[in-house]
């Protein structure tokens, strides 16, 4: 049942032959026009010294903004722990405390 089923040697495709042929390249004489390549359509961007300052304003302004994000969120995760921390220290006095009292 788990044993693959090949099929008979005699049935798989012959190899195609590998008789292509490649063309030779010419090389251009000086008296032929090389055909130039078509103008793209689409628009090209130019930037003005007004534009390019406005792109580095901006660029430094995402910067700052995930900046202060990710450091927010390192606040908020050094909060949580030290909160943690002090509610396990004074979990463990009260306990320590409820153990010598008996």
């Amino acid at each position: 049942m788990f044993t693959p089923k090949y099929p008979p040697q005699d049935t798989a495709p012959a190899p195609a032959p590998a008789t292509a042929q490649v063309p030779a390249v010419q090389a251009p004489a000086a008296s032929q026009v090389l055909p130039m390549a078509p103008a793209s359509n689409r628009p090209t961007v130019q930037l003005t010294p007004g534009s390019a300052l406005a792109l580095a304003a901006g660029g430094g302004a995402v910067v700052l903004v995930v900046g202060a994000v990710l450091v927010s969120m390192l606040l908020a995760v050094a909060i949580t722990a030290v909160s943690v921390a002090v509610t396990a220290v004074v979990l463990r006095f009260l306990l320590t405390d409820l153990r010598k009292e008996r």
